[in-house]
């Protein structure tokens, strides 16, 4: 993969886009820094991946730094992906993507636009991906054991899917899935690097990557990663809303997925390190909840009621660690509800996908190792999430969802998530703790799904 200049930056680019990017990205669904003014922007890299004077559209990868005027120093500014297309006039077809016109610069006259929606130019990333090499900052890799991805891609134009909102997704055709990563961090990152622990240890429930790119400048940055796409395929909170639409248990779905969930743990257990939560590690897990539930109470008041019976759920953790009790924990997926399990065509096996685990949390919180029970307290809510969308309100459902869910993961696992209460309770509670919070922000007429369960794990022994 030849270089050929790509990476050189053009004097005066950034300056140049500032005043573009400054109105642009607080209205893209993966910007964090929602409700905060941006304030300036620092260059970490620039490389073009398709040349931007040539006669068609030219493709620059940035990865920018974004100093919003809340943030207290330069060392904690979010770091942001960005694939910038450039044409002189942008067709009428990608007016959506327009960022704007550029009257100075390097690149005056021209336009610019978000790239992942241009065909041309997202079959471009594919291209790259199909051989391992180096183009300035940039690496490409492949999985040694994933087939070849085909010479030919005019059957595969890559489409951006407008699900994503902490990442930016393109499928092409029925055969890949790109994800992305807007906002990064250095490290290793977790929907990666689990999947790629998983498939080598020969687990098949975790789609295997094909190929991925990554940044070394001026440390590790995991990029996007090419994964195959599961056409056909619908996930667990589409099937739970049917069952509850139609009136139909959904017991047999649940086991089904404790068993899948136990069997991906297992995996995980065997491929990475596991350590043992003693004392000290639960005196800061329980800390760091209670720091969770005081800030939630400060934003959402509806939770002071609770806030000393929620509390208790901490401190039972916190007291058990002191009396000499410890935990096994390992990598885990750190996300896990209904929406992250897929099933396809014709009753085909479970997958488990997107083990980035929760963007908002530090990375290095996500590749910590933790207990098991918390992806198995994530799915749980994610049944009381499903059953209160079904009119009238169907606790029952969840409930009895909640049990097969657990009896599935115990016979997959040998480990009754059930046996460890304490523990489950807390991260149950942390877990609906972030519900409200998130609910109450986002989507206040939600916010009475995890209310209902606050209620619920505060009347809790």
């Amino acid at each position: 993969m030849s270089e050929a200049a790509s990476t050189r930056t053009p004097l005066g680019l950034l300056p140049s886009l500032a005043p573009l990017l400054r109105r642009w990205l607080p209205g893209q669904r993966w910007f964090a820094g929602k409700g905060c003014a941006v304030a300036g922007f620092s260059l970490v890299s620039a490389t073009e991946l398709l040349p931007m004077n040539g006669p068609g559209p030219g493709l620059l990868h940035l990865l920018v730094r974004v100093r919003q005027q809340e943030t207290p120093s330069p060392s904690s500014d979010d770091c942001y992906q960005l694939l910038i297309g450039v044409r002189e006039t942008l067709p009428p077809a990608l007016a959506p993507a327009l960022i704007g016109h550029l009257t100075e610069g390097p690149l005056a006259g021209r336009t610019v636009y978000e790239g992942t929606r241009d065909p041309r130019l997202a079959t471009l990333l594919l291209e790259r991906l199909r051989t391992s090499g180096s183009l300035g900052p940039l690496r490409f890799d492949r999985f040694d054991g994933a087939p070849e991805i085909p010479a030919n891609l005019a059957n595969l134009a890559g489409r951006p899917l407008d699900a994503e909102q902490s990442n930016s997704s393109l499928v092409y055709g029925d055969a890949y899935i790109l994800k992305l990563f807007r906002r990064i961090h250095p490290g290793p990152n977790p929907d990666l690097e689990l999947p790629l622990a998983l498939a080598r240890a020969g687990c098949r429930r975790v789609p295997t990557p094909v190929a991925w790119y990554e940044a070394a400048t001026p440390e590790p940055f995991t990029l996007g990663v090419l994964q195959p796409f599961l056409a056909g395929s619908r996930d667990g909170w589409v099937l739970a809303l049917e069952a509850l639409a139609d009136g139909r248990p959904f017991l047999g779905e649940a086991r089904a997925l404790g068993r899948v969930t136990a069997e991906v743990h297992t995996a995980l257990a065997d491929a990475l390190p596991t350590i043992k939560l003693g004392g000290p590690h639960t005196e800061r897990l329980a800390a760091a909840m209670v720091r969770r539930l005081e800030a939630a109470t400060r934003a959402v008041p509806a939770l002071v009621p609770y806030a000393p019976r929620l509390r208790a759920a901490f401190d039972a953790v916190e007291a058990l660690g002191a009396r000499g009790r410890t935990w096994a924990a390992q990598r885990v997926h750190g996300d896990l509800h209904l929406g992250q399990i897929l099933r396809g065509p014709e009753d085909t096996p479970w997958s488990v996908i997107d083990f980035e685990g929760e963007p908002a949390r530090p990375l290095t919180e996500r590749r910590r190792p933790q207990p098991a029970v918390r992806d198995v307290a994530g799915m749980l809510r994610s049944f009381d999430y499903a059953a209160r969308t079904h009119r009238p309100w169907n606790p029952a459902w969840a409930e009895r969802c909640r049990e097969a869910y657990c009896d599935g993961y115990a016979e997959a696992g040998g480990d009754d998530p059930r046996e460890e209460p304490e523990l489950l309770h807390a991260y149950e509670t942390d877990k609906a703790v972030y519900e409200v919070v998130y609910e109450a922000r986002h989507r206040p007429d939600w916010l009475p799904v995890p209310m209902a369960a606050i209620e619920r794990l505060a009347a809790l022994d």
